[in-house]
């Protein structure tokens, strides 16, 4: 089934892998942690306030996550997407250079809900994780087929969006003809954003995933209503066939990964190499007189300045590490302002220095290397091995570790209702947890 129209509406849950299903319960509760920990911020609620006023309800709303108020599905998604992207934890693809989960779910429960298929469970849990995946599978070879053809590099929002109008063309049931349609609209409005701008610049327009979402299902709505936009050439074009051939067949959503810390992914292999270091030389922060990270250059581009604000932080490589090092630990009260005003890793972050490693260079995208040497206060030198971080397929989180993390994630989120979300993602099959799930995912924090 390598036809991408005919895989958008043929795909069963029947078909699909005991281990392609696990993963997508995986990512579905990664997701829904991130997202609890991204409405904490400042960015989420200006997001979904802005949904609210001025993407708002018409003759279809849409619930927004964690809110409960109402917005148009593209409000909504927007909203949701916008949200999961302000807490830089969520799930990712190594050749894509970015994020296909943030988007798709959002949107995926936006169509639904403003198609009334929450409302009597015509969409079941075995339903939405087949949606899931499909939103995987096309949005990352969507990412893989825009690198290889565009000269830029553009945020996730431009590609993302073609996986968005698939999901909403499969549950609006559109034609053919229509869903081509969809698919084109959304790769010619998705937003091709240039992500190294907000690299050197960060600021709350991080990886365009909330217009991605916003742009596919906009797309899936116009193409029903008659508006044209075909073809997508990164799916229709001669020279992207070879990316499309095995559509249907190999899961990538298996190939995605789970991040252990809230910051970009490039910063984090340095943070696993202190992690390692600091463990097994059984290290403190007040030994350490210098740090050097050699790393690949778009990590360097990260910088080691002092950010003043969270999305600065999470944009950064010096930061984090330093956070780290002096607290052992990386989550939302360092990213946040209790950690941006704290002293001792202010003091840290001015002895890190960040090395461009020609080689780590040569290797990005497919592996992201980081080399970290602590230069001690005795004179010591202690150096860790290239080191990528966990998460990736090659050295994945295990369950327990994503079981972790959503707990570190979601202590906002009273125990038991943190309790029955676990449960809901990592069981969901039937209608009984679609309908815990939902209750769950838009009841207010």
């Amino acid at each position: 089934m390598n036809d991408p129209v005919d895989c958008i509406h043929g795909l069963t849950f029947s078909r699909l892998p005991a281990e392609v299903v696990h993963q997508a319960r995986r990512c579905l509760l990664d997701l829904v942690g991130v997202a609890i920990s991204g409405r904490q911020t400042q960015l989420s609620r200006i997001a979904h306030d802005f949904a609210i006023d001025h993407l708002g309800a018409g003759r279809k709303s849409a619930r927004l996550l964690f809110d409960g108020r109402r917005a148009s599905a593209a409000g909504a998604a927007f909203a949701g997407a916008t949200t999961i992207d302000s807490f830089d934890a969520h799930d990712g693809h190594a050749l894509t250079k970015g994020h296909a989960g943030v988007a798709i779910l959002p949107a995926l429960l936006a169509v639904a809900d403003a198609e009334g298929l929450l409302d009597d469970c015509a969409l079941d849990g075995e339903a939405l994780l087949s949606c899931l995946v499909l939103g995987y599978e096309i949005a990352t070879r969507a990412g893989i087929a825009l690198h290889a053809s565009a000269c830029d590099y553009h945020t996730s929002g431009a590609w993302n969006t073609l996986g968005c109008a698939a999901v909403a063309a499969r549950l609006l049931g559109l034609d053919r003809e229509r869903t081509r349609h969809a698919l084109g609209i959304a790769e010619y409005h998705g937003p091709r954003s240039q992500m190294m701008r907000c690299i050197d610049h960060p600021t709350m327009v991080k990886d365009g995933s909330g217009w991605g979402a916003l742009a596919g299902v906009s797309a899936a709505y116009l193409a029903r209503d008659g508006f044209t936009g075909a073809p997508a050439i990164t799916m229709e074009a001669p020279d992207q066939a070879a990316i499309w051939a095995d559509l249907g067949e190999h899961g990538l959503i298996l190939d995605q990964y789970f991040k252990p810390w809230p910051v970009c992914r490039w910063a984090q292999p340095a943070i696993e190499a202190a992690s390692r270091l600091l463990s097994g030389h059984a290290l403190a922060a007040s030994d350490i007189e210098r740090i050097e990270v050699d790393t690949f250059h778009e990590a360097v581009r990260l910088g080691a300045q002092l950010p003043t604000t969270t999305e600065a932080a999470q944009y950064a490589i010096g930061y984090p590490l330093a956070a780290y090092i002096v607290r052992g630990q990386l989550g939302a009260d360092e990213i946040g302002a209790d950690g941006l005003g704290d002293p001792a890793i202010h003091g840290m972050l001015l002895r890190v220095r960040l090395i461009e490693e020609t080689e780590f260079s040569r290797r990005f995208p497919v592996e992201r290397l980081a080399r970290l040497r602590l230069v001690l206060k005795s004179g010591q030198i202690v150096e860790s091995a290239a080191r990528a971080a966990r998460g990736d397929r090659a050295c994945p989180l295990s369950d327990a570790d994503l079981l972790a993390k959503f707990d570190f994630a979601t202590a906002a989120l009273d125990n038991e209702r943190s309790i029955a979300l676990v449960d809901n993602c990592l069981t969901l099959t039937g209608r009984g947890t679609m309908e815990s799930l939902c209750r769950n995912l838009f009841a207010p924090i």
